[in-house]
């Protein structure tokens, strides 16, 4: 049996201004953008050439929903870029207006920078080792 992880729901204030940001700002593919109904869409994103799991972005349905914009894990870290670049994507999102909470570091598993998407998410943006 094989099995992978397909998407990871990202609840967003907003579809459109979500899609433009990752698209633009990290240089991630739109994948799908389905209308489902209503205002629902089915919107796909995933880092540009992967073969993994894509973020599946989600509008907040309610306010319980909406309340967790930019929290999803509480402050912590809660998604890990990884690049075969840090050097090269570091400085084309900078440029491109992406908030680093701190200064690049290399760490045992490779070289490691935090930043924080349109919302206020954490990221990790690694290279790793070898």
């Amino acid at each position: 049996m094989t099995q992978n992880l397909a998407a990871l729901t990202l609840v967003v204030r907003d579809y459109d201004e979500a899609i433009d940001w990752y698209t633009r700002a990290l240089g991630f593919d739109l994948l799908e953008d389905t209308a489902m109904g209503g205002d629902k869409r089915w919107v796909r994103i995933a880092p540009r050439g992967s073969t993994g799991t894509a973020l599946l972005l989600a509008v907040g349905k309610d306010d319980e929903e909406a309340a967790v914009v930019g929290r999803q894990a509480g402050g912590r870290v809660f998604l890990f870029l990884h690049t075969d670049d840090f050097d090269r994507d570091h400085a084309a999102m900078s440029a491109a207006g992406v908030r680093f909470v701190e200064e690049p570091r290399d760490e045992v598993y490779g070289k490691v920078v935090v930043f924080e998407d349109l919302y206020g998410n954490r990221w990790d943006f690694i290279e790793p080792k070898g």
